[in-house]
């Protein structure tokens, strides 16, 4: 929902130290375009606090990177789906999997 991106960025900013700014299911519109969208809906503060990367997995990566022992990441918006879809393609893509072999790689 088109209406909902701004304030759902602006919300996420309010309640954490860092934000990453990611795609979900773009579909058949531009990540880049969704990003955007969710960035005009930012105070000045908050602007000051996120980053937008429109590569999902590379945003989990940067997640896991910037995360201290006693953060938390939250990774919101696919839930139970095993795919992302763009430009009408379903792509395999499964976060909690993106995120054990990024924490994986870490403990190497």
């Amino acid at each position: 929902d088109k209406t909902k991106r701004p304030v759902m960025a602006q919300t996420a900013c309010d309640l954490s130290d860092r934000v990453i700014l990611t795609s979900d299911n773009p579909r058949t519109e531009e990540p880049e375009t969704i990003l955007k969208d969710m960035e005009a809906g930012l105070s000045s503060s908050a602007r000051r606090k996120y980053i937008s990367i429109t590569d999902r997995k590379e945003a989990i990566r940067m997640a896991v990177s910037y995360a201290g022992p006693e953060d938390i990441i939250l990774v919101a918006g696919k839930g139970h789906e095993k795919y992302q879809d763009i430009k009408g393609v379903k792509h395999p893509f499964d976060d909690k999997q993106v995120l054990l072999e990024m924490f994986a790689a870490l403990n190497k």
